[in-house]
């Protein structure tokens, strides 16, 4: 039976590093990479092709900008490995109705995440990268707020779910579960 990882931490914190090295200690490695790329911002742009050069050639790549409830069931009935990066932007995308799709309430998000993680279960290691904003301001923006306090809540459910859990502060990591 494969096993569900929960990697959480800040912006440059390591993480998806950890969640590489954690998905290639069981290859094949499948690469779910959820980020809506708008070609008219050049320094996400840059962020992706770094993230891709970081990736081996032999893992495959899916763009999954919204249903991994979808997706998974088919790719963790195999033995090997799953990277889910980000949660993040999956759920920015959920909630802004990015990725071809109608915006989602709160409710249906954190609904959306439980059932995902529960696709995720199968044989492979499924290992979700999500950033921690528990530690950051509170924003005088609304839409900020309110996407603070989604992923701080889907971060909970992520981490209920999970068999295990990783926080990566400055390259550095703990397992909290």
């Amino acid at each position: 039976m494969g096993e569900s990882i929960l990697v959480l931490g800040g912006i440059r914190s390591g993480k998806s590093r950890l969640a590489q090295r954690l998905a290639a200690e069981y290859p094949p490695v499948t690469y779910l990479a959820t980020a809506t790329v708008d070609r008219a911002d050049p320094e996400m742009v840059a962020r992706i092709e770094r993230h891709q050069a970081d990736r081996p050639e032999s893992w495959t790549t899916q763009e999954v900008p919204r249903d991994l409830d979808v997706v998974l069931p088919a790719i963790v009935a195999t033995e090997g490995s799953v990277v889910i990066d980000c949660v993040t932007l999956w759920i920015s995308n959920l909630l802004l109705g990015l990725g071809n799709g109608a915006a989602l309430a709160d409710s249906e998000i954190l609904d959306a995440v439980v059932r995902a993680v529960r696709a995720g279960r199968g044989q492979a290691r499924v290992i979700w990268v999500s950033n921690e904003v528990g530690s950051s301001l509170v924003s005088t923006n609304a839409l900020a707020r309110r996407f603070a306090d989604l992923q701080g809540m889907a971060n909970q459910r992520l981490a209920e779910e999970c068999d295990a859990v990783h926080l990566s502060v400055a390259g550095l990591s703990i397992r909290l579960k």
